[in-house]
């Protein structure tokens, strides 16, 4: 545990006694002990531990800052951890390194280890490319089952999995087909490995895949790994599934973050500068800000109304929230479906039709409870709504079904603008569709005024 507990049964001791406590954890436990130290402690416990330990703790996802502490560990030290952890890992550490640091800890690697750092790290980091690991097992499709069983128990420790195995192409590498390694236990030791399965075509993914598309695909099918290969069908590298559980707690995040109306964050929060925060904040609340004063420019221009029946500035506040809620409600669940795969963009008409009498009903229910809320406060005397209540009452009620509709099919539709577009559905923040509604909410509630209480209030 990453506590004040942890830190205190450390507290003290030398990094050689921390180091053999640590080694004698599983290493996530190791890895939150590990993350309680300042760096200089931390790289003098990482120098006194066993070497592969070590490389297990820099295989850990929950290990903070391991750029920094690998920058600060002797360079042998530091090129032989960078050189025996998983591909995946180390293209994630080289990302955040400095120019310089990447400079000097890439002479200390492997020719074989430097060219697979340089083509992962021309991916971006949400795609397919950016994610996958280059450490998989290939097997030819003529071996024997027994000589590949004994091929996997001498290359077992290089590899990131052993659990998903594929038959390539020994000229081309191109893939053929994956096979698990149950499926090879339990074929005849003579059999040539390509005969063990059925023929079918493989699942894969290109490099550029989002990583949406890519945990989809594993999540559908139960898949251990998932292929990534080049358009000429050579395969490059594998996502595994602790990978995309990895990438969804990053996609998770932003979405959040954008869900609250603001940049999504490239790193933790601590570790972000004010500057830098601001930035990040800023822009969206201004946009949002704009957009409000444009609730503003709608007031002033139903001033006079305002004047002549102040009681409906009572449901204003009422009126705009019930529609912004309806609308995140909506543009929530829509992002979700989008997210999961369970709609497409074709799918928009099908949506406005569901949305549409949604809304209606909701903004019905909401509508009878506004009326009967007048209604009792005007019987028991809490409140005067004027001698034209029962008008004010049914404005009010016919206002909410207006916008609590105009909001479930806005707050719907606008996600599939957005993808249309090329902009990421999330964008569509609860504040940015809850600003759209204000607008339109206001216009609604006034015109429907109007047409109710002309010639009384109006």
């Amino acid at each position: 545990m990453r506590d004040s507990k942890t830190a205190n049964d450390l507290r003290g001791l030398e990094p050689a006694a921390i180091a053999l406590k640590l080694a004698a954890m599983r290493a996530p436990d190791a890895v939150d002990a590990l993350d309680t130290l300042d760096h200089p402690t931390a790289v003098a416990v990482l120098e006194a531990m066993p070497f592969e330990f070590a490389v297990h703790m820099f295989d850990e996802a929950g290990l903070d800052h391991p750029h920094e502490i690998i920058a600060l560990l002797p360079e042998g030290l530091a090129e032989a951890i960078l050189g025996d952890i998983s591909a995946d890992r180390r293209v994630d550490i080289f990302r955040k390194l400095s120019e310089g640091d990447r400079q000097r800890l890439a002479k200390g690697l492997t020719e074989d280890v430097e060219k697979s750092l340089a083509q992962l790290l021309t991916y971006p980091r949400s795609t397919a490319g950016g994610m996958m690991t280059t450490e998989f097992l290939t097997l030819p499709p003529d071996m024997r089952v027994e000589d590949a069983l004994r091929h996997i128990k001498e290359v077992a420790r290089e590899k990131e999995t052993i659990y998903s195995i594929y038959i390539v192409d020994p000229a081309t590498q191109r893939l053929i087909q994956p096979i698990s390694l149950r499926d090879l236990i339990m074929a005849e030791p003579q059999a040539p490995v390509g005969s063990i399965v059925p023929r079918r075509e493989p699942l894969t993914v290109s490099p550029l895949a989002d990583r949406i598309e890519v945990s989809a695909l594993i999540s559908k099918y139960d898949l251990l790994a998932l292929p990534v290969i080049e358009s000429s069908g050579r395969l490059i590298g594998i996502v595994t599934v602790d990978d995309v559980i990895d990438a969804m707690v990053d996609e998770t995040t932003e979405d959040v973050q954008r869900f609250g109306g603001m940049e999504s964050l490239d790193a933790p929060y601590m570790e972000i500068s004010f500057p830098k925060m601001m930035k990040k904040r800023a822009g969206w609340l201004a946009v949002l800000f704009l957009g409000e004063m444009l609730t503003a420019s709608a007031m002033q221009h139903y001033e006079g109304e305002l004047e002549k029946a102040v009681v409906l500035t009572l449901f204003i506040p009422l009126i705009m929230s019930s529609g912004g809620n309806s609308g995140s409600q909506a543009t929530s669940l829509i992002i979700r479906a989008l997210a999961l795969g369970e709609i497409k963009l074709r799918d928009w008409w099908r949506i406005a039709l569901r949305e549409l009498p949604s809304g209606l009903v909701l903004g019905s229910m909401l509508g009878s409870i506004g009326f009967v809320r007048i209604t009792i406060w005007q019987q028991l005397g809490l409140h005067d709504y004027g001698e034209h209540w029962i008008l004010v009452a049914l404005t009010v009620a016919c206002s909410l079904i207006g916008i609590v509709t105009f909001g479930s099919l806005s707050g719907s539709m606008l996600p599939f603008v957005l993808k249309r577009l090329g902009f990421d559905p999330a964008t569509a923040s609860a504040p940015f569709v809850a600003t759209l509604v204000d607008v339109t909410g206001l216009i609604i509630y006034f015109s429907i005024a109007y047409a109710i209480l002309q010639g009384t209030l109006l």
